[in-house]
């Protein structure tokens, strides 16, 4: 659509909204911007849950994420995002950056954005196939260094290799082969957070095609920290592998990642964690049905160790789950995250989630 038809869509459409308003001598509705395109989108994920560590309270209902995003093009050239969060009781700032879009196999992007690094870091909220990413199981906090449970993207978030942080973003899309690339830099201190230090943190994704449907990737991170008065620099490294897609049938994310757990000290330095994951999930369509336009059974298996030069340290964690899908990413989901360390008592969550996707 030509900008100005789009702008008189936009204007068309905030003025019938408006004639349905009760009538005010000063109400008014004016839309101004020298974008050719504004695309307003959000997401409101509400959850239910439950778990089994004695005293805590049994249950909760929460506003996990209620997010509105605007994705704003300039031209070809530029174009950027904001996306501010209103979930768990707080407002926070997610995506707030400016990319500038030189060819499809170099773009930079500045502000805040998501590290290069795991998949399913990686993964939009509104796609991840369960419904925790590090399915953690309130109460229990026995992991060495990140806290919580020992699962992947507990390890990946809580020691700064993935997820948002603030800097200058390179990637693109190699024209004559099926390879993409990002590379950052970045404060190291993570969203909303200014930095504490002079050093910078490093992270590196090289993906590749193999095949229809098949992607393989290698990851890199560089993490400084500060021990004592010194900067340090912790570094982990991994890969995963996706089969599939988010539209029908069999899906699998699966990745490795092992690294220096910095939040976990000694005398030598940080310990050595090691961390291995996969879900499958089978999305079957529903045919002829008003409300249902799919189902799809879901499960992972997530394995930890914070220091693998301590013995009975390590944990598995379980998930089977459902998914029930009503039209786009409007679905809801359950799941039971089960927890079973090696050593101590096992404990489980029930996670109940509504997906609304606009």
């Amino acid at each position: 659509m030509r900008p100005r038809m789009w702008w008189y869509a936009g204007v068309t459409g905030f003025a019938a909204i408006g004639a349905l308003l009760p009538a005010r001598a000063d109400a008014q509705v004016e839309v101004r911007s020298r974008a050719i395109q504004i695309n307003l989108t959000g997401r409101l994920h509400a959850q239910f849950n439950h778990t089994s560590v004695a005293g805590e309270p049994g249950s909760e209902f929460l506003i996990r994420r209620a997010r509105f995003t605007a994705d704003v093009r300039i031209n070809d050239f530029v174009s950027g995002r904001v996306q501010p969060d209103y979930g768990e009781g707080e407002i926070t700032l997610k995506d707030a950056y400016v990319r500038l879009a030189f060819t499809p196999a170099f773009r930079a992007t500045v502000g805040q954005f998501k590290r290069p690094f795991d998949i399913f870091e990686l993964t939009s909220s509104t796609q991840i196939l369960v419904v925790e990413r590090a399915g953690g199981v309130r109460g229990v906090d026995t992991c060495s260094g990140p806290g919580g449970i020992c699962s992947f993207s507990r390890f990946t978030e809580k020691l700064q290799y993935s997820d948002r942080d603030i800097g200058v973003l390179i990637d693109g899309q190699l024209p004559s082969a099926p390879v993409g690339y990002a590379v950052s830099v970045t404060n190291g201190t993570g969203a909303n957070t200014a930095d504490e230090n002079g050093g910078k943190s490093y992270t590196g994704r090289l993906s590749v095609e193999a095949t229809d449907g098949i992607v393989l990737a290698a990851n890199v991170g560089l993490h400084d920290y500060l021990d004592g008065a010194s900067t340090e620099t912790a570094v982990a490294f991994g890969g995963d592998l996706e089969i599939g897609d988010f539209n029908e049938g069999l899906h699998v994310q699966a990745g490795f990642v092992s690294g220096d757990n910095w939040q976990n000290l000694g005398a030598s330095g940080p310990s050595t964690f090691m961390s291995a994951q996969g879900i499958v999930t089978f999305k079957v369509p529903v045919q002829d049905n008003r409300f249902v336009a799919a189902v799809e059974p879901v499960g992972r298996v997530s394995w930890g160790d914070p220091d693998t030069d301590v013995s009975d340290d390590e944990g598995l964690l379980f998930t089977p789950g459902f998914v029930v899908h009503f039209v786009g990413r409007n679905k809801i989901g359950i799941n039971a995250d089960i927890w079973s360390p090696s050593a101590g008592d096992s404990e489980f969550s029930l996670k109940v989630q509504t997906y609304l996707h606009f």
